[in-house]
């Protein structure tokens, strides 16, 4: 059967019922939260769908993985590495990062960085 997670939030704060939000400021991750909305708690055995939250002055960890990220930009703007490129995005963008790929996301101004990102099973 079939899961939802209804919307709960408001276009300025995300968030959904029954998904926990995970804090963390770790390594070279500067603020942030992030949200499994599809995974195995839900019985997803091929994908994960997460919401990932960067406020303003924050950025993601700069970091590689073995897997591929497919990323929609849902709010903000931000500084995208992939590689040795740098590249600008905002809401409704979006970015494929292949497999072993250095990436890393910056907000630009003062809206936080909203997007969902996929990625397979194993991570």
């Amino acid at each position: 059967m079939g899961i939802v997670h209804r919307f709960i939030g408001r276009p300025d704060a995300y968030d959904w019922e029954g998904v926990p939000v995970k804090h963390y400021e770790t390594g070279d991750m500067k603020g942030g939260s992030k949200r499994v909305l599809l995974g195995p708690d839900e019985g997803s055995n091929n994908f994960r769908l997460r919401y990932f939250c960067i406020p303003p002055g924050g950025h993601s960890r700069l970091e590689q993985h073995a897997h591929e990220h497919g990323v929609y930009i849902l709010h903000g703007c931000a500084r995208v590495r992939m590689g040795d490129e740098v590249v600008e995005v905002q809401a409704g963008d979006v970015v494929y990062i292949p497999g072993n790929e250095w990436h890393q996301f910056t907000p630009l101004g003062d809206e936080a960085l909203g997007f969902l990102c996929i990625v397979p099973a194993h991570e």
